[in-house]
């Protein structure tokens, strides 16, 4: 099995438990934790209409616009939660300290470097592990000090950023949709 199809069965069997997953990542990659979000958290490639029993609660007319949603939480969103972090900790634990307050054992953390060396990605991983978390990482080259902290690794084979970035958006889409198909078969 290839690793995106291992990353998008751990994700699975994450949300198919009752967890969630965590992404986070800087610049470009904070960017990438914000698309990924937004195509779990929604119809992606399929609609996905909600149960009957949800139609009846709701009703129709406000169910017919609200979709089916997996919860990936994107922790380069929270910008007063980052900056009071900042401010009163350490700017190198802006993603650490979320995972501390958010991340449950069974949940998924996914960082995303394209170096594979951002410090509070890294710290991030090493939260994420502490707390019984799956960890998966995105990265390029041979994935820096991410590699030994990543239950799975997806890497690219690029060095230059945008490089990496560009097959970095191939692979998180191959990972929704297999997260999507599994989901939502209709």
């Amino acid at each position: 099995m290839c690793e995106i199809h291992q990353a998008a069965y751990a994700v699975i069997r994450c949300f198919e438990q009752g967890g969630k997953l965590l992404l986070c990542g800087n610049g470009g990659s904070a960017a990438d934790c914000g698309h990924i979000a937004g195509e779990l958290c929604k119809g992606f490639l399929k609609r996905r209409p909600l149960t009957d029993d949800q139609k009846a609660l709701i009703g129709e007319d406000f169910a017919a616009q609200l979709q089916q949603g997996l919860p990936a939480i994107d922790l380069t969103a929270q910008t007063p939660v980052m900056t009071a972090i900042i401010n009163d900790l350490c700017g190198d634990n802006v993603f650490a300290q979320q995972v501390m307050a958010f991340g449950r054992p069974g949940d998924v953390l996914l960082g995303i470097s394209t170096s594979g060396n951002a410090e509070n990605v890294r710290r991030a991983l090493i939260t994420a592990k502490s707390q019984g978390m799956t960890v998966i990482g995105l990265s390029g080259g041979t994935g820096g000090k991410m590699q030994a902290l990543c239950d799975l690794l997806l890497l690219s084979p690029e060095k230059e950023t945008y490089k990496v970035q560009e097959d970095h958006i191939k692979m998180y889409h191959q990972l929704c949709i297999l997260i999507e198909e599994h989901f939502f078969k209709a």
